[in-house]
Parts: structure tokens; sequence; C-alpha cells
């Protein structure tokens, strides 16, 4: 061993300094790049990681809903089409109301109308349907003639308004391209059935199957539709023979009435049967009355003979009622003789007997009649000028006229007059019950821009204006 430091060779070089020997060259350059490759990799793992977080949060996200306070107005609305009595759904022109059980106050999304704009200026309703305590439609005249807002005829100022609270407030929407009611053409009526399908008509007839947003003719043939009414999945209509004119009215001088029928979203009309075909009273001119309840359908007809039948089928004759339907009033309503429906085999018929006003009622489906008693009438007198009738399903009944509404509680022996606020001058020309506790009814003088509603069971009826203040 080397005496100098006692170490190891190996040691004294380890402890000599080491000089690392260069790197190949363009090692660094090759270092940079991998260095940014590695960096934009991870950055585009973190762009896609959040767009994947923002669309599984748009996924999840459930549909915002509309919550537009008001109505927007359709393009062509007939806000901008605005014609003309009688009501359906609920209540209808004869006084009688289609059975419908009661439903929420919301109109269900399947029978919510299209989205209305404003009721147009001086709208006068003329014929209302209720299709649940809340939900309705009017149709009626707007606008002066040569001035509406009808893009293909200034003329045609037929109008419908929309209500979704019970008559509180009211939004104009589409309407039948026609005018109102003048001989053979325009429509005065309206129905609707469920919410979806509904009829203008009287004396042509128009229907709509998307709630109100499009309306179309149905060909008649040339008879005119005096009357509609619809309940279960069905419409019925009476199409008439009709001669009169603008200045007596559409339902004027009617020699012959068929019952027609139709399903809910269909427009093809066919008769009912043989025994409600080509019917007539020895060639005068007379009216009919359709009444309807939610299985069983009435008729009326111009000889006082009473027919009846399921929905769903042929309709025979159920017996006589000693009553004869006169002229039909001007505006298009039956008159004489009206019907009011409590439930399938309950039936009442009220008319004028011997020049006294007689209501009759039947429990076994028309084929016998009991006369109220004329003690009924010992609290009030006796109305003249009767204009409708109605029943409710428990069995009210109450009744229009020229001086006001009338009303006989189920069980009660005496009719009495009802407390009408602002009751009209001229008086109603049509009274109907949704609910037992539910009804409307319209003033004859269309004008008003009102409809009367009762809650109490046709106790107490208040007005609701159908336009906008200020309009």
């Amino acid at each position: 061993m080397p005496d100098n430091d006692q170490r190891d060779p190996l040691d004294s070089w380890l402890d000599q300094q080491v000089q690392p020997l260069p790197p190949p060259p363009g090692t660094f350059e090759l270092v940079t790049r991998r260095a940014r490759r590695r960096k934009m990799r991870k950055l585009a793992v973190t762009v896609v990681s959040a767009a994947a977080v923002v669309a599984a949060a748009v996924i999840a996200a459930p549909p915002l809903l509309s919550l537009n306070v008001k109505p927007t107005p359709l393009a062509g609305s007939a806000a901008g089409s605005q014609s003309s009595p009688t009501a359906s759904g609920g209540e209808q022109p004869n006084g009688t109301a289609t059975r419908y059980s009661p439903k929420p106050p919301t109109t269900p999304p399947s029978l919510a109308a299209p989205a209305y704009g404003p009721v147009p200026p001086n709208f006068q309703p003329v014929s209302v349907t209720f299709v649940s305590t809340s939900s309705a439609w009017v149709i009626g005249q707007a606008g002066t003639p040569g001035t509406c807002a009808n893009k293909s005829n200034p003329y045609i100022c037929t109008s419908i308004a929309f209500t979704n609270d019970a008559g509180k407030t009211w939004h104009g929407g589409p309407a039948p391209a026609t005018t109102g009611p003048s001989g053979a053409q325009g429509v005065s009526g309206i129905r609707f059935l469920d919410g979806t399908s509904g009829w203008a008509f009287g004396p042509e007839l128009w229907a709509t199957h998307d709630a109100g947003k499009t309306w179309n003719q149905v060909d008649t043939r040339g008879a005119r539709v005096t009357d509609l009414e619809t309940a279960g999945d069905r419409a019925f209509a009476l199409w008439a023979t009709c001669s009169g004119g603008a200045s007596t009215g559409f339902a004027a001088d009617c020699t012959s009435y068929t019952l027609m029928t139709t399903t809910a979203s269909s427009d093809n009309w066919t008769p009912v049967g043989s025994a409600t075909t080509g019917l007539s009273y020895g060639g005068a001119a007379t009216s009919a009355v359709l009444a309807l309840t939610s299985a069983t359908g009435y008729l009326l007809g111009p000889d006082g003979t009473l027919y009846s039948g399921p929905l769903d089928g042929g309709w025979q004759k159920a017996g006589a009622t000693g009553c004869l339907p006169g002229a039909a009033q001007s505006n298009g309503l039956p008159a004489g003789a009206f019907l009011a429906l409590v439930n399938s085999g309950t039936v009442d018929v009220a008319c004028d007997v011997a020049g006294a006003f007689q209501v009759s009622a039947s429990s076994t489906g028309g084929s016998a009649w009991i006369p109220q008693p004329l003690t009924v009438w010992s609290a009030v007198t006796a109305p003249s000028g009767v204009t409708s009738l109605t029943a409710t399903p428990g069995g009210t009944l109450a009744l229009t006229t020229a001086s006001g509404i009338y009303v006989l509680p189920a069980g009660a022996v005496q009719w009495k007059q009802a407390s009408v606020a602002s009751a009209p001058d001229g008086g109603f020309s049509y009274v109907g019950m949704t609910t037992n506790d539910q009804g409307v009814a319209l003033a004859a003088n269309a004008s008003l821009h009102e409809i009367w509603m009762t809650f109490d069971g046709g106790q107490m009826w208040a007005a609701r204006t159908t336009i906008t203040p200020g309009n």
C-alpha cells in the first residue's frame, strides 16, 4: 500500500472533481418540444372535461316553463278577424247544461286554449260555452263593419273571447272568417266539447280541432244549422231547411229538421236515424229544441213529439209533450217550448198552454208528464216571454225572460225571482248551469259587453265584462 495518504487509488479518483459530459446535439430542443406537447395534451383534456360537464348540466336541467303573464297575440288572430247567439260544453242555448264533472280551476294542458291577444274593442257577446268551471269561449261581433281587422274582408267582424278563470279576465282569439248571421250566411253560436274540438254555427257550420287556433267551414249542403250541442265524445246538430232572410232571422221560416251527429275529431256529419230525419209540422214554420245529458239526448220536434236515444245510437219517439215550439226567436234560439234535463231519465218541458206558462216534468224519459201546480207561482207573477230554461244536475230549475231570471231550487215548492246585480234592460236571452252551483246568463242586449254568472245555484247573479277596461 502506498504511504502518501493511506487511501486506495479508487478513493482518490472519486475525490476528484467530475466534469459531466455534454449532451448530444439537439437534446435541449427535443426536451422542449416534448414538454410543450405534454402541456398541450393536458390543456385539451381540461377543455374537453369542462365541455362534458357543461353538456351534462344542460341535459340534466329540466325544460323551462313559459311564464308569460300576458298572453302573446297570434299572428292573424281574430282579435284581427272579428260574428255572433247560443252556448255548449257546459251551458247550451236551450238552457240545458251538458253534464260534466266539476274540473280543477286550471284548465289541463291538453285543453289549454291558444295564446290569445286582447279582446277587440266593442266586443258584443251573443253565445257562450263552458267546458269546465273555469274555461269558456264566447262568440260575438266586435268593431264596426268595414273597418274590422280581417285582412281579406274588413266587413267580417266575428270575434271570439276566451277565459280560463271563470270570466274574471278575457283574451281575444281566432274566429271563423265569416260574418254575423244574415240569411244563409254567418255564425251566431259556439260550442266546445272538450276544450280542443269546438263548433261555431247558426246558420253556417265551422269547426276547430286545435282549441280554436284554426277554424274551417263544414259543408252543410245548403242546410242551416239552427242548434248544436255536445256531450260524451260527440256533437249533435239540427240541420234545417229554412228561407228566412236578413230581416227575419236565419232560423225563420224553417219547415224541416234533421238531427245530425259527428265524433269529436271528425267533420263527417251523418243522420242519427230515420226517426229524426225530415221532421216537420204540416209545412208550418216552427223551431225544434235539442238537449243532451252525458249519456242520453232529447229532441223536441216541431210538432211537440219528444225523441230520445243514446249518444252512440239511434233515437226513437219517447212521448208527446203537448208543447209546440213556435217560430224561432230573432237570434235563432228556440221559442215557445223549452227542454231542461236533470239526468238521463228526468226531463222538464216549459211552454205556453192555453195562454198560460206551464212547466211539466217527466221521470220516465218523456213517456208521462206531471204539470207543476199553479201554487208554484204564488210567490211571484208567472213570467211571460220566456227565452230559455235550464236544470242543474241536482234538479234546480232556472229560466230567463225579458224581466229577469227565475229559479226553483231543488225540493222547493215555489218559484222566485233571482237577485241580479245591475240587471240589464230587456232582460236575458239565455241561461245555463255548469254545475249545481255555477251558471251563466246572457243579456238580450249584447252591446253591454257582459255575461252574468252565479255561484250559489242561481240565487244571485253578477255581471262580468268580456272586454278590457278602456276598449
